[in-house]
């Protein structure tokens, strides 16, 4: 970043343009295994306007942007760039609008998940999108997430239906709308969602909204083997049961959070949360189906949440397991991967990574969403232990050929980032000379987010 930008936008942004160390740092990566690699600057706008000021000037000397919005991602996403400059998103978290009669509302990029149901909590509606972290609504989008109620609300793509979205030479547009459907002209809306900052920062979400049930139920199965919890997961979703969640913890993951989330009355046991939506007539009717699917695959009596509490405390702990992970080893990182398969191969490849971290000799807790076939390895591990990681990295690539052997993805909710680019040319690799045509086609001097998904040149 030459000094004549540097001094352009110390003047448009005063203090809310920062090059210390401290604040570079704080922006430098997310929640992922990298090194923190520091932008020279960081820019904090409020509005698209000023975005759109920060785009145009840095297309303009072509210095690359990192956009930022909580930091939560996994797969080195957000990771800075020693040439260019970050912009943090976090000033621009307002709700703009709710229309609570139609479902939908719209938010800036920043809104978190969290802050948004607290501001609909009175309105009958919510945000059903729920990934483990408080993320923000506009990283949710550009990393196409999903999360614990995917089974039945859908991911990112099913719930956004217009997006504003700030383009490389400073252009604003504004796709999608509020409508239900829409046949005019290109679904640009989708080819923004999951584009991870590569083509464009985008400032503003229109959302779905869902009424809340009349009826949320919650329960703990346990079941003696991995592959019991699995397969009843697996049939529950075939046989067309309409749950909301159904959640697996293999044994380490729930040893690991009954001491980090101090639950009581749990075993450490392989175990599935359920949740339960609709009137409480149906919610009856579809768990006696899911009791006995679970009790001919050697499962429990179902534990039940018995109020609110209860019920927000169960989840915690499963929103909690990255942090309680990450929390077996002092300084540790975590490698988070998650791969997603159909549903009729799900069972194969949990018993294929639970059979692989047991030859490598690695500590592999398992979480998944086991409803719409996707699951999660976290591997904790000491930065400074070399020899670990490349085992780590070894186990990965075993499961993510086993993943795509069985028609799965590299990923279905993390994205790709830096982490998985060799990954997506070995799932997509037909694809990506289409991607660089539209990544040179509206970025043409690769600013945006330069090195994540693929590799320009």
């Amino acid at each position: 970043m030459n000094d004549q930008v540097q001094a352009e936008l110390k003047k448009i942004f005063n203090g809310r343009f920062s090059t210390s160390v401290s604040t570079r740092t704080n922006y430098a990566r997310g929640e992922d295994t990298y090194d923190p690699i520091l932008s020279k600057a960081v820019v904090f706008p409020e509005t698209n306007q000023e975005v759109s000021q920060i785009l145009r000037l840095c297309n303009e000397h072509k210095i690359p942007v990192v956009p930022f919005g909580t930091g939560t991602s996994l797969e080195g996403n957000v990771v800075g760039n020693e040439k260019g400059i970050t912009i943090s998103l976090e000033k621009m978290n307002k709700i703009l609008t709710v229309n609570a009669e139609d479902f939908d509302c719209r938010v800036q990029a920043c809104v978190t998940k969290e802050q948004l149901n607290e501001y609909l909590r009175e309105d009958g509606v919510f945000f059903p999108i729920d990934p483990g972290a408080n993320a923000a609504i506009g990283g949710m989008a550009s990393t196409s997430a999903s999360g614990t109620m995917a089974v039945k609300y859908g991911t990112m793509k099913t719930v956004i239906t217009g997006l504003t979205v700030v383009l490389p030479n400073g252009d604003i547009i504004n796709t999608g709308g509020r409508t239900k459907k829409t046949s005019a002209g290109y679904n640009l809306t989708n080819l923004f969602i999951g584009s991870e900052g590569t083509l464009g920062v985008i400032t503003e979400v229109q959302l779905r909204l869902s009424p809340i049930p009349e009826s949320i139920m919650s329960a703990v199965c346990h079941f003696p083997t991995l592959e019991k919890a699995v397969q009843t997961a697996q049939q529950v979703i075939q046989y067309g049961v309409p749950i909301a969640r159904i959640e697996m913890l293999n044994k380490d993951q729930m040893g690991i959070s009954i001491n980090y989330s101090k639950l009581k009355d749990i075993e450490e046991t392989p175990t599935l949360f359920f949740e339960f939506h609709g009137s409480e007539l149906s919610n009856n009717e579809n768990i006696k189906i899911v009791e006995e699917i679970s009790k001919d695959n050697n499962g429990s009596s179902f534990k039940w949440a018995k109020d609110l509490e209860e019920r927000n405390k169960l989840w915690q702990a499963r929103w909690d397991v990255y942090y309680s992970v990450k929390a077996l080893i002092n300084n540790g990182r975590v490698y988070s991967t998650d791969v997603c398969l159909p549903i009729s191969n799900i069972t194969e490849c949990v018993n294929y990574a639970e059979e692989q971290a047991k030859k490598f000799g690695l500590r592999a807790p398992m979480v998944g969403h086991l409803g719409d076939g996707n699951f999660h390895v976290l591997l904790p591990f000491d930065p400074e232990k070399k020899e670990m990681y490349k085992k780590i990295r070894e186990f990965n690539d075993l499961l993510i050929k086993k993943a795509l052997e069985l028609k799965g993805t590299i990923t279905g909710e993390h994205g790709v980032g830096l982490h998985k680019k060799e990954y997506l040319l070995k799932e997509h690799g037909d694809n990506i000379p289409v991607m660089k045509l539209i990544k040179r086609s509206i970025d043409q001097n690769n600013i945006m987010n330069p090195g994540k998904i693929f590799d320009l040149n």
